[in-house]
């Protein structure tokens, strides 16, 4: 999988979100055009080839506001969003690479 075949799909429309995402999206007031602005100029940080229903992989970004954004969605050929968040600069290097936890 490539950020490009997730980002046609999300240019085309051809996803959804999980009732997961919405109730976390509405809580941290991120909105679905931040999502689709994120994953338009975002890239793979994290995949996850094992994850629960299938796989998976997480995705930064940032809007047009200079928000920055982690996306995690579902893989080609059903991309679903399944949670969104703003990363915290304590558990994030540059957004992009996790902090070791000691």
């Amino acid at each position: 999988m490539t950020i490009l075949e997730i980002r046609k799909f999300i240019s085309e429309g051809r996803y959804r979100f999980t009732s997961h995402a919405i109730q976390k999206m509405a809580e941290r007031e991120i909105n679905r055009r931040e999502i689709e602005e994120a994953l338009a100029v975002g890239e793979i940080i994290e995949e996850y080839a094992q994850d629960k229903y299938s796989p998976s992989c997480l995705i930064w970004g940032k809007t047009s506001h200079g928000r920055h954004i982690h996306v995690v969605c579902s893989q080609p050929p059903s991309i679903c969003i399944i949670t969104a968040y703003v990363p915290d600069n304590k558990l994030w290097i540059n957004y992009k690479t996790r902090r070791e936890v000691r």
